[in-house]
């Protein structure tokens, strides 16, 4: 069956957990270890189907990969050590952050590479990546800014000053990878972002250097002639850690432990919104791994949720989380108001309108508009109706939150396309069910 049906609230419970690796880390892992020189191993690499496409779609490259029950291995070949084979076709699935990055690595290469996507991913936004990499001299041509995308490559790439407005670590980091073989400088300008992809390069002792100003950070990347293996243990995803934290704020008289999650602080914007609608999350045994900051994180149920004005300064650290944190919005009391969303709807299926829809069928009245929301939280809150979610584009958070909504504030959820969360979570339900029983 492809239809999950719940009807029954979840009872009180004291667990502790571990969640699958971090899909932006996975990625970025395998990418980057294709260009390295030799055998890099990763631990703990989330088994996601944008993960494996990411790993066929090095293998199409000719890169050998060896995935094991708990461990990836990736041989390297080198910068722009790829086998470019004639009228080669790289399928990204659902991944926008392979689809995008991958681009970068491919402005050197010697055939036309086609990259395609499924369906929802085809309607989303590669004009972002698109023009700053055909500064480095590559031929991109689109379906007017959408897959498929064909792109031939140069051998006399230069280096580049970009700009980029949006908050998009995709954009930034394709950049920086097409930057890896350049010779000379690129300067990229960057609307603040995720980090990961600095985090990395630093790892590695890639020339780069990070300047942060408060509304953006300037980031200059010089070309390299070799990049060393890496052998990583890939964190818990704190993106998918989100609907846990919530799911326990608001059952009742619960806790929850979760086990090394990624706390970069780049990704911790839910955490500091949560913080201001009154949930307290303890962070535990914190440590660095390759720059990356890891803890466990402790939570409780909470009675009595604030509304908030959720600064916009938060909002490119929780842009993956914001659907599971309406839900809070929802329980508050008073009036939630989010604002310069409108990346929202660039993501796997229109975000904002999805959120702005599960709270209306469970009885909230929201305001939307093209990038905001205002939510009216009710704190007795209780779904006693039959609520439908289908024809959500696969959105793998559209799924998830919907299961959260339903466990937490009751009536009978049918909840379509089961199998969407194979794109990022697929342990999500057996996660669900242990914490369960």
């Amino acid at each position: 069956m492809n239809t999950l049906i719940i009807n029954k609230k979840i009872n009180p419970y004291n667990k502790t957990i571990s969640i699958d690796g971090d899909k932006s880390l996975s990625i970025r892992w395998a990418l980057i270890a294709s260009q390295a020189i030799g055998r890099s191993t990763a631990l703990n690499l989330l088994k996601s189907e944008d993960v494996i496409s990411t790993l066929n779609c090095l293998k199409k490259l000719g890169i050998k990969v060896k995935l094991k029950k708990n461990k990836c291995e990736i041989i390297g070949l080198g910068l722009n050590g790829f086998i470019y084979k004639k009228k080669l076709t790289l399928d990204a699935g659902n991944s926008g952050t392979l689809a995008r990055l991958i681009m970068g690595l491919l402005v050197h290469s010697s055939e036309k590479i086609k990259i395609i996507g499924d369906k929802s991913l085809s309607k989303r936004d590669f004009l972002r990546v698109i023009n700053p990499l055909k500064k480095f001299g590559a031929k991109i041509t689109s379906n007017n800014g959408k897959l498929p995308v064909l792109i031939h490559g140069t051998n006399v790439s230069k280096p580049i000053n970009y700009f980029e407005r949006k908050g998009s670590a995709q954009c930034k980091s394709a950049v920086m990878l097409a930057a890896l073989n350049t010779k000379g400088k690129t300067l990229i300008r960057a609307k603040k972002s995720r980090d990961h992809t600095e985090l990395l390069f630093k790892h590695l002792k890639i020339p780069i250097k990070v300047t942060k100003k408060k509304d953006c950070d300037y980031i200059e990347v010089n070309g390299i002639k070799k990049i060393n293996p890496i052998n990583y243990m890939v964190p818990s995803d704190i993106s998918s850690s989100a609907f846990f934290i919530v799911l326990t704020v608001l059952s009742i008289n619960s806790k929850l432990l979760i086990k090394n999650v990624n706390i970069n602080p780049s990704r911790v914007g839910i955490l500091e919104i949560l913080k201001l609608m009154g949930v307290k999350i303890l962070l535990k045994n914190i440590k660095f791994h390759k720059n990356e900051k890891i803890a466990d994180l402790q939570v409780e149920s909470v009675n009595e949720l604030k509304s908030i004005k959720c600064p916009e300064n938060l909002n490119s650290a929780a842009i993956d989380e914001f659907l599971v944190i309406f839900l809070l919005a929802a329980k508050a009391k008073g009036v939630s108001t989010f604002k310069k969303l409108s990346e929202l709807n660039q993501k796997e299926s229109p975000r904002l309108k999805w959120g702005s829809k599960i709270l209306n069928l469970m009885g909230i009245k929201t305001k939307t508009t093209s990038d905001s929301i205002k939510i009216y939280g009710n704190p007795n809150l209780k779904v006693r109706k039959k609520i439908i979610i289908k024809n959500f584009l696969k959105d793998h958070r559209v799924f998830m939150t919907s299961v959260v909504a339903a466990l937490t504030f009751g009536g009978k959820w049918i909840i379509h396309d089961i199998g969407s969360i194979k794109t990022s979570f697929p342990s999500f339900l057996k996660i669900i069910n242990n914490i369960k029983n």
